[in-house]
């Protein structure tokens, strides 16, 4: 790893990294033998990196581990984070290309394919890893004793499972969830897992494995459960003119989970990460696209259409003359004292 000539990480993400290649605004599906253009086009690191490039270009002193290969596409990934200001945790694998992404948007959504194969299992990956206040991961088996020691260390880790591509949806599979702090899935995945008949619903079953649940609704909003206050909160997405909705999870995780690092009450951060993915749909390029935390109020300002002004009072109030509610606490100072002799 290359963080200790950094400022110490106050965020965590490791998983899947990819690259994604990204095609926006298309009309339809493309059909075999056809040829579609779009100039909404966009690349970047993927997958775990997602979360990583959301927090940091937030102002959120990041670490991003997770294996890679030595091929050229590996080195133009790293390379970008390395320009996101990322620290790079990553773990170089001679005999293991990293898995590239296409991503077609068309009628409001989005459809993958990936060419590759996944990376190894996360557990030696986060070995050495640094003691973060907040982490996001993409969990499986391997890392369960990890997550709680560090749970018990004080970390709170923001959990992903990701699409079950064999659409069993085994409840079982959420066991990975225990010692986590928050669970991120999208309405699909959390109505599946729970066979619950709406979002509330399958929220509120999920709070009795985490302390916070939170299903993404996309264009409809989001539902956040607090367990430990019995706390619900349902807010409307914000409205924007959708491109890409690539990533869109992602950078919300990886803003909700920067949030964390605030003193914002839970509809706060909800709010806040709601805002910062509804901007990077309305731009192609998944999270290449985030915005960056001094775009926010003035993209607020160029869009009041977008939401109710008091809606985001409280982030013009944190964000008041170049503030940064993600700022590290000041380190306590020894005191001096004086020997009476």
């Amino acid at each position: 790893m290359t963080v200790a000539s950094r400022p110490t990480p106050r965020l965590l993400t490791a998983g899947q990294l990819f690259l994604d290649l990204v095609f926006a605004d298309l009309a339809a599906a493309p059909r075999l033998g056809e040829e579609h253009w779009t100039p909404a086009f966009g690349w970047g690191p993927g997958g775990i990196a997602n979360y990583a490039i959301a927090a940091a270009r937030l102002g959120v002193d990041t670490v991003l581990c997770a294996d890679a290969g030595t091929d050229a596409l590996s080195r133009l990934v790293r390379e970008r984070i390395t320009d996101e200001g990322i620290a790079d945790g990553i773990r170089e694998v001679s005999d293991w290309a990293l898995p590239v992404t296409a991503a077609m948007n068309y009628d409001g959504d989005r459809a993958l394919v990936t060419g590759g194969r996944p990376a190894a299992p996360l557990a030696s990956l986060l070995a050495d890893a640094p003691v973060t206040p907040v982490a996001a991961l993409h969990i499986d088996d391997s890392v369960s004793e990890w997550v709680r020691e560090r749970a018990a260390a004080g970390t709170k880790v923001f959990a992903d499972i990701g699409w079950d591509a064999d659409d069993n949806w085994d409840p079982a599979a959420l066991d990975v969830l225990d010692g986590c702090h928050a669970f991120l899935p999208n309405e699909a995945e959390a109505r599946a897992y729970t066979r619950a008949d709406d979002a509330r619903a399958a929220a509120r079953a999920l709070a009795e494995r985490v302390p916070l649940a939170v299903v993404t609704r996309g264009g409809h909003g989001v539902i956040a459960v607090d367990a430990a206050t019995g706390t619900e909160v349902e807010i409307g997405a914000v409205a924007i003119d959708f491109v890409d909705a690539t990533g869109a999870g992602d950078v919300f995780g990886g803003a909700l989970a920067a949030a964390e690092l605030t003193t914002w009450t839970l509809r706060e951060r909800v709010e806040f990460a709601t805002l910062v993915a509804a901007i990077t749909v309305s731009r192609p390029g998944g999270a290449a696209a985030a915005p960056r935390l001094h775009e926010l109020l003035p993209w607020l300002d160029a869009h009041p259409a977008a939401a109710d002004p008091a809606r985001f009072a409280f982030l013009r109030a944190a964000l008041h003359d170049g503030a940064s509610p993600f700022a590290a606490p000041p380190r306590p100072t020894p005191s001096s004292h004086r020997t009476r002799i």
